[in-house]
């Protein structure tokens, strides 16, 4: 097939508006709020408007934490890479790891081994990608507040979307999500 049999090509640019393209859309106005933040730098976590120190203001609900600790928290993830992405964070406002206290760094350790063993019991996930991001350079979305990532995978999970379509797939509501692992979380932490 020719470009000029192609009705996916357009051809015309003066009347492109009515004509179709290639690309498909996931429309998602919801996200506009992040975007818009970041243009104006904020919720990148400086401390005056850093989501990591905001949440654990909040409800457990509206934060989406599911658990707390003396030193740190754990919350899912706004914008989740996978169903059960968990960010493990300290309370103080630190930007790096090698400036976290032994008590946060330890707490933070804690914390991440007993989300490891939730998210294995209430989503049966088969393994995890653990890891930090320190510093904008290196990719942190919020740079100035330290956080860990918890991504649960399953052997099942991998699709074309993340690939092709640059979107992810997620079965399931954050609120929903937050109930089953805070209610799978122990008690004694």
């Amino acid at each position: 097939m020719t470009d000029e049999q192609d009705p996916l090509v357009i051809r015309d640019a003066a009347t492109g508006a009515a004509v179709p393209d290639a690309f498909q859309r996931l429309w998602n106005p919801h996200r506009m709020a992040y975007i818009d933040a970041g243009r104006e730098g904020r919720g990148r976590g400086h401390e005056d408007d850093c989501p990591f120190c905001e949440a654990p203001r909040k409800s457990d609900e509206d934060a989406l934490i599911v658990a707390r600790g003396e030193h740190a928290y754990v919350l899912l993830n706004l914008f989740p890479y996978n169903n059960g992405h968990l960010l493990v964070c300290p309370y103080r406002h630190v930007p790096l790891y090698d400036e976290a206290t032994a008590d946060e760094t330890r707490e933070m350790g804690e914390l991440t081994q007993t989300a490891m063993r939730v998210l294995r019991a209430v989503s049966h996930c088969d393994g995890f990608n653990i890891g930090m991001n320190q510093g904008e350079v290196a990719g942190a979305g919020v740079a100035a507040h330290l956080h860990q990532h918890i991504v649960p995978r399953w052997a099942s999970d991998s699709n074309f979307f993340p690939i092709i379509a640059r979107t992810k797939s997620m079965s399931q509501l954050l609120g929903e999500t937050r109930r089953l692992v805070a209610d799978g979380w122990p008690r004694h932490h």
